[in-house]
């Protein structure tokens, strides 16, 4: 759509451009506390994910006994119930895992081999670390997502709408001043013709 270059589109600029740099400023808050709040969980996903491979290594000898024995080991522990609430991060709506609940099944002490209880305690403790780092990492994701598009609203404002405006409104005012300068010479061109036409009358 042309400018149109006037003084009514010159109020209409002026005032859009104080409304964005207005809306600026809290929009760029926004999006650095969403990077901080990305920071952070992504943070605690790093920690989680620390904390299976200590798990993992820690018990490198009891899940090596789990694949070398012969005994069939599935179904020691299930994951009973689960509970994931929703929470409003500056308009983000991110998992919470509320509750966890696992289930240790019965099994016969003299049937299976003396270090299934530990193997029964690490499997409950990956499960819960596992099921941890899904909502951490959907939270992670959910934030990287929200901060690339404040981002690029961030950029549109900033390098976008705000130039133009202060463009659109220097080229309005170079054309009004223009105007104005060709309206004062139009005048005293006709102010000076009119002159000479009195002055010829005179001389008649």
């Amino acid at each position: 759509m042309a400018l149109a270059l006037n003084k009514t589109s010159l109020k209409l600029r002026r005032d859009q451009l104080a409304m964005y740099r207005r809306y600026l400023p809290s929009l760029d808050l926004k999006r650095q506390q969403l990077i901080a709040d990305l920071q952070r969980s992504r943070g605690q996903l790093q920690a989680t994910q620390e904390q299976i491979a200590e798990v993992y290594q820690s018990q490198s000898g009891l899940f090596a006994l789990l694949g070398a024995s012969q005994q069939d080991l599935g179904g020691l522990v299930s994951v009973k119930h689960v509970s994931i609430i929703e929470e409003n991060v500056l308009g983000v709506r991110l998992p919470v895992l509320k509750e966890l609940e696992l289930e240790r099944h019965d099994y016969s002490m003299l049937a299976k081999p003396f270090w299934v209880d530990f193997l029964v305690e690490a499997l409950e403790a990956l499960a819960e670390l596992q099921i941890r780092r899904r909502v951490e990492q959907t939270r992670v994701d959910k934030l990287a997502e929200a901060v690339r598009r404040i981002t690029q609203r961030v950029n549109l404002f900033d390098k976008v709408l705000i130039p133009q405006a202060r463009d659109d409104i220097q080229r309005i005012k170079i054309h009004l001043a223009d105007s104005e300068r060709a309206a004062v010479v139009r005048s005293k061109i006709a102010k000076a013709k009119q002159q000479r036409g009195i002055s010829r009358a005179e001389d008649h």
